[in-house]
């Protein structure tokens, strides 16, 4: 199960461009695979610092799906900023960081958000 942190803060979203993107997915969450034992709060919490080096809460599950793209189980979890600065935390695996408004996402994710994770962001963004 792959697990994935959805970071609202001061209107925006952190997004990730993958150094190897994962088939045409360039930009996404910060994301990885459950460690045996992890809740997807405490893996999207992980990878959150591992990838993107803030500091988060988990707050809630969005919801599950297996990715249309990839075809692996992801599980969405929103989080809470808690403290850090977002930046490429390991740039064997994140070659960018961007914190970015609603309207910016359908250019950086082409191919649509899971339908929770958008109602999610459109009831948590402002443009």
């Amino acid at each position: 199960m792959i697990a994935v942190a959805v970071i609202v803060h001061a209107g925006r979203v952190l997004l990730i461009r993958r150094s190897a993107p994962a088939a045409s997915l360039p930009w996404t969450f910060p994301s990885g695979k459950m460690e045996p034992g992890e809740t997807a709060g405490e893996a999207a919490t992980r990878e959150a610092l591992e990838e993107a080096g803030v500091v988060v809460e988990p707050v809630s599950l969005l919801g599950e799906r297996v990715h249309p793209v990839t075809g692996w189980p992801v599980a969405y979890v929103s989080c809470q900023l808690v403290s850090g600065t977002a930046h490429a935390a390991s740039p064997r695996e994140v070659a960018e960081v961007r914190w970015v408004r609603l309207r910016e996402i359908p250019e950086l994710v082409p191919g649509g958000l899971f339908v929770p994770v958008q109602a999610y962001l459109d009831e948590s963004l402002s443009s």
